[in-house]
């Protein structure tokens, strides 16, 4: 029972055996206290799956006890290491290993804290290292969201093995060693990826920023079922408008990657409107273009966001939210009724945030009546009388307010789910029309006795969905993918069985290669041979599709080799932060050469370094749609005296366009366009 006295016990719950269930995510765990404590701390070790909802000081604290425990042992383990090292350095005292520097503008402000001599306890140096490290964060003006950063816990423990005397690489040592090294690996993992595509195909995504003063710039990445890799960001403000330079850019793009092992395109509105397409379509026969799934189910959102009572209904719900966020003693009393859960959530765009807040305050309705009945808040005079408490308190007591919170819900969530679906890295061309026609299935469900809504919300998604995000890829997948093409209810299997035919014709345009096509057609459709076998059968609604045909399509080889081309494609080119104002610094005229081609080898390495971690750190409870901060300067918690219907955008001026997926973190909105990245 001397474990019981551990104080990890308060963060998990003992269940029979040696099993412990962790409080704030609820997760059961096999071995006890010790497995709990991994879990906690979020480090990739012991094969524990990271916990997705403990807050930052506990894992802060846990990762504490767990370098205590560790730094113990290795004390007890290397006692006479120890004493020889203090030996040495007594005798080396006026003779140091390293040439001593002049101490830094920071440290001559804020001194280390002095130790209390040889037997200083492990607190103070616990205290001395985070300080130091709160030092380095607030003199670089560094993102506190690097902290959550998995090699930012990995640089500190090889730095801790290290010991004293470590020899530091210089900046020198940084922006060409260690860059150059670096980027070799990160081109070697590339090399690993490139030949799947022989099998799977890959898609080249191509995300546009623009400005108002005419500054274009395009990033170009590949994408196939392992992962997806950064690969250049091109300036083409010169000739963004000019087709023929456009052509040549993108020509030059496929040839990158090999024509033959392009299946499609995907770019953003921005360079739909260019023509581009057009020639990719007419130059490439074997070569799709496609929209950006994710850009067009944002812009379906943001049209619901625009129906009269539907904005209405935000309006409102931001006025709870920004009286809340915008007194202390409020949040405090708010977080107190709700278990220490945020009100509202920011998520990727503005109109994602919109739902997933209207989402979370449904949510919440119970507890926000609660704390705006209790005696805690009602006795209080210093909030309770103020205008913005009244309309808050008419709020949550009007009923039609929280019906109409519930049809945005009801009616946003399909989109949401697809947009989850279709946002990640993962192949998804092969459900995202079945998963359309659910959403507006969904709707007529729904309004089946409100005629005019139903239409009013069809009518939106049918414009998006017919004129900019269909494409006949989508049919033919959908056609391809087992789990739809052996359901019985679908009934959209014969409308999409043309565009499959087109589909088909593009990837096979010679008589002599598509000779026994029809045939093994017929052998998918009636589940003949090793399509019918009961492995297969019981795979078609488990397994990934590709992975499906790649295992059981040998008895229609030709079928098999293009249905796994088109299963294995994405469907956005949305897989990562795009921090642009990056690349503004990349491509300004003031840069010389030099500077500029460092600028892209870190660009290069950054992105795919972010992507590999993605990958890695995934996990299953995570939702791509949430950011993990609340935006402060969002419409839902920024209070200004003349609102914009675009403040959360406007904040940033040029950093971003409205197509951008992530508007948060740019340094330029933070620190100053002018500031400089990377110290070039």
């Amino acid at each position: 029972m001397v474990r019981e006295k551990d104080i990890c016990w308060e963060y998990a719950e003992k269940l029979d055996g040696n099993k412990v269930r962790c409080k704030f995510c609820l997760r059961v765990l096999n071995g006890g206290i010790s497995r709990l404590k991994h879990h906690l701390s979020r480090l990739p070790s012991k094969g524990v799956n990271p916990c997705s909802k403990v807050r930052d000081d506990i894992t802060d604290r846990v990762r504490s006890i767990i370098a205590s425990k560790e730094e113990g042992k290795e004390t007890s383990s290397s006692a006479k290491k120890q004493k020889f090292s203090e030996a040495k350095s007594t005798l080396s005292a006026s003779k140091p290993l390293l040439p001593i520097e002049s101490a830094s503008p920071i440290t001559k402000i804020f001194p280390s804290v002095p130790l209390m001599g040889p037997t200083s306890n492990f607190t103070s140096d616990q205290e001395n290292a985070e300080r130091t490290i709160a030092l380095f964060f607030f003199e670089n003006k560094l993102d506190f969201s690097v902290a959550r950063s998995s090699s930012y816990q990995l640089m500190i423990d090889a730095v801790g093995k290290c010991g004293p005397g470590l020899r530091i690489p210089s900046a020198e040592s940084l922006k060409t060693t260690w860059l150059e090294r670096i980027k070799s690996e990160v081109s070697i993992q590339s090399k690993d990826i490139e030949r799947e595509w022989a099998t799977t195909g890959c898609t080249l995504l191509a995300d546009t920023w623009t400005d108002n003063k005419s500054k274009a710039l395009i990033n170009f990445s590949v994408s196939s079922p392992s992962r997806t890799f950064f690969h250049k960001s091109v300036d083409a403000s010169s000739y963004f408008k000019n087709a023929k330079c456009l052509a040549d850019l993108f020509d030059s793009a496929i040839q990158d990657f090999g024509q033959e092992n392009v299946v499609q395109i995907i770019m953003d509105n921005a360079l739909n409107y260019t023509g581009i397409g057009n020639h990719v379509s007419q130059s490439y026969g074997s070569i799709f273009v496609s929209p950006c799934a994710s850009q067009c189910l944002n812009l379906i959102l943001e049209d619901f966001s625009k129906i009269d009572w539907v904005n209405r209904c935000i309006l409102q719900a931001q006025t709870i939210s920004k009286f809340i966020y915008n007194h202390a003693s409020i949040l405090d009393l708010m977080k107190r009724f709700t278990g220490g859960e945020d009100l509202i959530r920011t998520g990727i765009t503005k109109p994602v945030s919109n739902f997933l807040s209207l989402q979370s305050m449904l949510k919440q309705r119970l507890e926000l009546k609660h704390m705006f009945n209790s005696a805690e808040y009602s006795t209080n005079s210093s909030y309770t009388n103020k205008p913005q408490s009244i309309s808050c308190i008419a709020i949550i007591e009007d009923n039609e307010f929280w019906r109409a919170v519930e049809e945005c819900v009801a009616i946003s969530e399909p989109f949401l789910k697809l947009l989850r679906e279709v946002s990640g890295a993962k192949p998804a061309v092969g459900s995202i029309y079945q998963y359309m026609t659910r959403a507006k299935e969904s709707i007529r469900t729904y309004y089946i006795m409100d005629e005019n809504k139903c239409k009013t919300f069809l009518d939106i998604v049918d414009r998006r969905w017919q004129n900019q995000l269909h494409s006949p890829l989508h049919s033919a997948a959908a056609f391809l993918n087992p789990s739809i093409q052996y359901t019985s209810d679908n009934k959209f299997l014969a409308s999409i069985k043309e565009d499959f035919f087109k589909v088909l014709e593009k990837l096979l345009p010679t008589p002599d290669i598509r000779r026994d096509i029809t045939n093994q057609i017929l052998t998918f459709t009636r589940a003949n041979g090793m399509f019918g076998c009961s492995l297969a059968r019981e795979a078609r609604d488990t397994v990934a599709p590709g992975l499906w045909w790649e295992q059981y399509g040998d008895s229609a080889p030709v079928l098999q080799r293009v249905a796994m081309r088109i299963l294995s494609q994405v469907c956005s080119s949305s897989t990562f932060e795009r921090h642009w104002s990056t690349f503004q610094q990349i491509h300004s005229e003031k840069r010389n050469k030099l500077d500029k081609e460092t600028l892209n080898d870190i660009a290069y390495v950054n992105y795919n370094l972010k992507l590999s971690r993605q990958l890695q750190t995934k996990f299953p409870e995570s939702d791509p749609l949430l950011l993990e901060d609340i935006d402060m300067t969002s419409e839902w918690v920024e209070e200004t005296e003349t609102p914009s219907p675009t403040q959360w955008l406007d904040r940033f001026g040029s950093s971003l366009d409205g197509s951008d997926l992530n508007t948060r973190q740019f340094s330029a909105a933070i620190f100053g366009a002018n500031d400089p990245i990377f110290g070039l």
